[in-house]
């Protein structure tokens, strides 16, 4: 008979972790919920098993939907079982194993949201032994050994349960509070107005990205090119908005001879790119495959629970020094797994690179970057196969030379006007080799090749001439330009470094960013629909963002700083209490100001306008006929012309792309 009074319990999130614990801790019995054996009983939760209460479960008055019991401010939360057969009979499993306990071990995930789950679940089951935490960034048997061998008190990770427990109240009370305001207040009949910390900004962000290109007027520009010795010259006034100048600009080069002015060569050398966080990887992996960041994040749980990659939901693109040993090992591993060409430059007796770009201790927190941890795939599925391909290859590529060019470039003039030509040709390709025909890989193909010799001071005839060209509306949102838009709070920034340091600022966190999207394409929202790649607003997505004047419900910036006070409190540098009393005293104002708005009709109405693609394709084929003729509603100038597939503009050799599908 096994005395439980002397068990260690050990918990995971997820029965499949739980397994590959059990095995390495000997817990090879299986029994009705939990594994036992070696003195160890390893048991685990289906995700969330808690959640905060429903309002009506801490005041009764707040069962109804009433604007008179609005703003809701509770003064404790508590948490409840989340309703369903199994999460009930997990948990009750949990508990007598807890009560028995002599040691826990919480084994949730490694990051703030798996910290709130164990807590609360230990918290509903009424824990009172001792809780060592388990901190392991892979599941493979030996990150498992040291893990248990460097267990640590429940206590250090306080902060961190803090802040997930801040995140978790506060999108409650203000989620909770809004969407029962704006339902109420602006809602048509059996229409609920969702609105959340994190969505209605990612949906303002949207709906302002949509009415850029709809209000946008395409303007002609034009540009001063010249042909010198067979290559093409681009003036360095850039765009001439106005014709007559570009005219003249024109009319001096034509009339005089075309004489260099300087000869410059040097070498451009370009380092590998990063290693993947968990953002840059969903970003990736819908631009070249199309798939979603929620698909990408499912397949990438998959490989961390089949032990081939460290742990997913990270932030950061770099590795700490201690990883380093452990480099060249992992790399020897992947050489005997169909990764040998790429691997084969790196071995020999040379130490492998240690760039400063990839070993950072300051930059790793919780986690370190997405890489492979050696350990042999099996069959994998079709997009499990190219998300571990884009880890390992980009793991590979850092221990790899940077790629050189050899760069000419050139300036002249012909008269006044003065012009520039840039060649560039790869000298050693490095890291390019490994990351053949990615994005990464695209200036390889863009290189404009050799370039003839030139001497300073040489002149002769050339051929100027003027481009005649459009400017074009912002691109609608993909998910990939929308993951990196949430990522820096809204704000288009192209250098890597500064893109980095905005993190902190970002809306939502790398793990929830997918789960936001899918929300607003959800059919009870309907806020957002796909259109191939791009995510469009719909009309009452758009009508919602209309109606909320409040700025901090939809403004990027503003949320961004509630995710850096988060961030604080996970640090120990703010507190839970505080940033709780100052986001009462904000809905409280938004509330009383909401209450007092006029209404502009009810949102979510049958009668609403539908969108143009939610309609029926007769009906779009009949909008799009009553076009035929008119004037191009894009760009003013042009007619609206039937073609083979969809409805343009005659317009359309000058710039305009509008078009409408026929069907």
């Amino acid at each position: 008979m096994i005395n439980y009074a002397h068990m260690k319990v050990c918990i995971a999130e997820k029965p499949s972790v739980a397994s590959s614990i059990a095995n390495v801790l000997g817990a090879t019995s299986r029994k009705d919920g939990y594994f036992e054996g070696n003195g160890w009983q390893v048991t685990w939760a289906y995700g969330h098993l808690c959640q905060i209460k429903y309002p009506e479960e801490i005041d009764s008055r707040w069962k109804y939907w009433s604007l008179d019991n609005l703003p809701m401010l509770p003064t404790t939360y508590g948490i409840r079982l989340i309703a369903g057969k199994d999460t009930s009979r997990q948990f009750n499993v949990i508990k007598r194993l807890y009560s028995h306990a002599e040691l826990i071990v919480n084994a949730g995930d490694a990051g703030q949201e798996g910290e709130l789950i164990q807590r609360w679940i230990m918290q509903l089951a009424g824990v009172h032994c001792p809780v060592k935490r388990l901190w392991i960034s892979s599941l493979t048997e030996e990150a498992i050994r040291d893990g248990f061998n460097d267990l640590r008190p429940q206590e250090e990770y306080d902060n961190l349960f803090q802040a997930g427990l801040a995140r978790a109240e506060g999108d409650w009370l203000l989620g909770m509070n809004a969407t029962r305001l704006y339902t109420k207040k602006f809602a048509g009949k059996g229409t609920v107005l969702s609105i959340g910390r994190v969505q209605t900004p990612t949906l303002s962000m949207i709906v302002s990205r949509d009415r850029e290109i709809e209000n946008f007027k395409p303007s002609p520009y034009w540009v001063l090119t010249t042909r010198y010795k067979g290559v093409d010259f681009t003036s360095v006034a850039g765009k001439y908005a106005i014709r007559e100048k570009a005219d003249i600009a024109l009319a001096i080069s034509e009339r005089n001879p075309f004489v260099v002015d300087s000869v410059m060569k040097k070498e451009v050398q370009e380092r590998p790119p990063q290693l993947y966080d968990l953002t840059a990887l969903q970003v990736d992996c819908n631009k070249r495959y199309g798939m979603s960041a929620a698909m990408t994040l499912a397949t990438l749980q998959k490989l961390y629970e089949a032990k081939l990659t460290t742990y997913p939901r990270v932030d950061t693109r770099y590795l700490t020094h201690d990883i380093y040993p452990k480099c060249g090992d992992i790399l020897e591993r992947l050489s005997m797994f169909g990764y040998s060409e790429a691997t084969g430059p790196l071995s020999g007796a040379q130490p492998l690179r240690r760039s400063d770009r990839v070993f950072d201790d300051s930059k790793v927190s919780d986690h370190h970057a997405l890489i492979p941890t050696g350990v042999k795939p099996g069959t994998l599925s079709d997009n499990e196969r190219k998300v571990y391909d884009l880890i390992v290859n980009s793991f590979i590529a850092v221990f790899y030379p940077n790629s050189v060019f050899a760069q000419t470039v050139v300036t002249g003039h012909a008269g006044e006007e003065k012009f520039k030509a840039t060649g560039k040709v790869a000298v050693s390709r490095g890291w390019r080799d490994v990351l053949k025909g990615t994005e990464e890989d695209k200036n390889d193909k863009a290189s404009s090749g050799m370039m003839p010799d030139f001497t300073s001071g040489e002149s002769g005839e050339h051929h100027p001439m003027l481009q005649r060209k459009m400017t074009t509306p912002p691109k609608r949102y993909t998910e990939a330009t929308l993951l990196q838009a949430m990522e820096t709070a809204g704000k288009f920034v192209e250098d890597e470094t500064l893109r980095a340091a905005m993190k902190e600022n970002g809306i939502g966190r790398p793990s929830s960013r997918a789960g936001i999207i899918e929300t607003l394409l959800s059919k009870n929202r309907q806020y957002v629909v796909r259109d191939k790649k791009s995510l469009v607003s719909t009309s009452i997505g758009r009508r919602l963002i209309d109606t909320i004047d409040e700025r901090m419900l939809k403004d990027p910036a503003t949320t961004g700083l509630w995710e850096k006070k988060l961030r604080l409190i996970e640090k120990g540098e703010f507190s839970l209490d505080k940033f709780m009393e100052a986001l009462s005293r904000q809905v409280v104002d938004i509330t009383t100001r909401v209450k007092g708005q006029s209404s502009n009709g009810p949102i979510g109405e049958r009668q609403e306008v539908p969108d143009y693609k939610a309609m029926t394709s007769t009906r779009r084929r009949q909008q799009g006929s009553a076009l035929v003729g008119k004037r191009c509603p894009q760009c003013g100038k042009g007619i609206i012309i039937r073609g083979k597939y969809s409805y343009f503009c005659s317009n359309h050799a000058n710039g305009c792309d509008f078009t409408k599908p026929l069907k």
